[in-house]
């Protein structure tokens, strides 16, 4: 009878086991079901940027892609001005000319040009609200402290990733083809760019800028997971000043040290913030330590 009656509660334990297997497998198809809806939403607010970049091409063409370009570009007016201003500090500053030719090697070339740039910019505009949903999926399984302490994550990834690309166009990309446009090995070369290779440039340059902007989000992330530590930063301020020299010097591959510096500076700033902020953190975590320890 002992037997039987072991048998049973074996058996009850055994389906309960499954039913709490099965009922964590459908929460984590649940979780991907919330998640692709996130995502699809995301997808669709790029979608009408994207669709409303390509309605109004000929603006989007002609002053912000064709923009670093146009000798008239704000950037190189600011070149000219300061070499008026300053004609011993700033000489040969002024930029009158961008000696190259962009051509269309391709046959659905131009096609292909209006849809790529106009993709691009969708997604650069998208960006934000990408951010938004992913935080809208996050959230709820964060504690009250936790989305206490990343309540204004969105906001602040979204403005350091506009920063970024706004240096990236009108800094990095202007000032890099500047001087690639400019350099030749022989006078019997002459530059032929194809449309691809320009936008490819502009793009990387601009979104790459983006993305290197939002280092004290990441710091901000590693730093909360225990990862990262204002020791470690500082101890390593050295390395990180020459990793971002080499980073300027690649980015802006110009001879003289006022363009480097130029592009540089800005990640200077963002590294110090980056140890300001896992200061801030770590301080936050041994109070917390102290307060439960006290309590």
């Amino acid at each position: 009878m002992s037997e039987k009656k072991n048998r049973a509660e074996n058996l009850i334990e055994t389906i309960k086991s499954k039913g709490k297997s099965i009922e964590a497998e459908m929460s984590f198809f649940d979780h991907l079901e919330v998640l692709r809806w996130h995502l699809i939403r995301a997808s669709v607010a790029i979608v009408v940027f994207t669709t409303l970049a390509f309605v109004y091409y000929d603006f989007i063409f002609d002053d912000v892609i064709m923009g670093p370009k146009n000798p008239h570009f704000w950037t190189y007016r600011m070149m000219c001005l300061l070499g008026e201003k300053f004609p011993n500090l700033f000489s040969n500053f002024c930029v009158t000319e961008i000696p190259f030719k962009i051509i269309n090697s391709e046959m659905a070339g131009q096609f292909t040009l209006q849809m790529n740039s106009s993709l691009m910019i969708g997604l650069v505009l998208g960006v934000p609200y990408l951010l938004y949903e992913i935080w809208r999926f996050v959230k709820p399984g964060l504690t009250q402290v936790e989305r206490k302490s990343a309540s204004g994550f969105v906001f602040y990834a979204s403005v350091l990733f506009l920063l970024g690309v706004l240096f990236g166009y009108y800094i990095i990309s202007p000032l890099s083809i500047n001087f690639l446009s400019g350099y030749k090995v022989s006078e019997v070369i002459e530059n032929y760019i194809t449309i691809d290779s320009y936008l490819s440039s502009v793009a990387t340059l601009t979104i790459g800028a983006g993305i290197v902007f939002e280092l004290p989000m990441i710091i901000l992330i590693l730093s909360k997971m225990g990862i990262m530590t204002p020791r470690f930063m500082r101890s390593s301020r050295r390395y990180a000043v020459v990793i971002i020299l080499i980073i300027a010097a690649i980015v802006t591959p110009t001879p003289d040290i006022l363009t480097m510096m130029t592009v540089s500076f800005p990640l200077f700033l963002l590294y110090e913030l980056s140890i300001t902020i896992s200061a801030r953190i770590e301080k936050q975590r041994q109070k917390a330590e102290l307060d439960f320890y006290n309590s």
